[in-house]
């Protein structure tokens, strides 16, 4: 073999490896950055949740089905001595209702005027007096305002009132109820907080307890005289000799 020809078989075997070395660095680089985008994607994957967020419940708004019914009725309004004036506060919460009525009433009176009923606080003076009440569903509840007064004269009294499902006071409602009150004669007792007599709207007189014994011995000597006149006669034998 001569000279030049081993030149030639020299530089042919010299650009082939010219050649395959820049493929061979690109395959390398490939894998490189096939590595580093498993490796990305392997981590992004080990960042994210691997359980479902639990929704937090949203609260059930406090409100009515049905609206309840909260009513002021005057059911006498005449003061003497043997009777109070009476205001009716009804108050019912349907069953249907998941949430109870709470009512706030406020009773405005003049100078001289009392007010006495479950719940509620006497005023010596002009001013105001307040009850809060709570009804569960189902429930009817009647509360009696005695009203006492200390002179005679006309007055009037003024009750406003507010009512709200459940805690929630933003949706209340509003109640009133304006009234003049005629006062007789001062009532015997206006410090006391038991009802005068009988306050119901017949306005009867509580009977004395002298009337009723003096009834009860009346009714006695009234038997007792029936009985004797409907005694038969005494009949006598008279037996003669013989």
């Amino acid at each position: 073999m001569s000279m030049n020809m081993k030149k030639l078989i020299v530089a042919c075997v010299l650009c082939l490896c010219l050649a395959v070395m820049p493929a061979v660095a690109q395959g390398n680089s490939t894998s490189a950055n096939e590595t580093n985008v498993t490796a990305t994607v392997t981590a992004t994957l080990a960042t994210e949740p691997t359980a479902a967020e639990i929704a937090t419940p949203v609260p059930t708004e406090a409100k009515f089905r049905v609206g309840p019914a909260v009513k002021l009725r005057m059911v006498n309004d005449v003061i003497n001595r043997s009777q109070d004036g009476l205001v009716e506060l009804y108050m019912y919460n349907p069953s249907l209702n998941d949430v109870s009525l709470t009512a706030d009433v406020q009773v405005s009176v003049p100078s001289g005027i009392h007010v006495y009923g479950t719940g509620f606080a006497s005023g010596g003076a002009a001013g105001t007096v307040a009850g809060t009440f709570t009804v569960p569903p189902g429930v009817t509840r009647t509360i009696n305002i005695n009203i006492k007064s200390e002179k005679a004269g006309t007055f009037t009294v003024h009750f406003t009132g507010l009512y709200w499902p459940g805690d929630d006071k933003d949706a209340f409602q509003q109640i009133s109820l304006t009234h003049p009150l005629s006062v007789e004669a001062p009532s015997p007792n206006p410090m006391d907080p038991e009802p005068t007599g009988n306050t119901g709207n017949s306005g009867m007189k509580e009977l004395p307890y002298t009337y009723i014994i003096v009834g009860c011995l009346a009714v006695i000597a009234i038997v007792i005289i029936a009985m004797v006149i409907r005694k038969p006669p005494k009949t006598e034998v008279v037996i003669e000799e013989e």
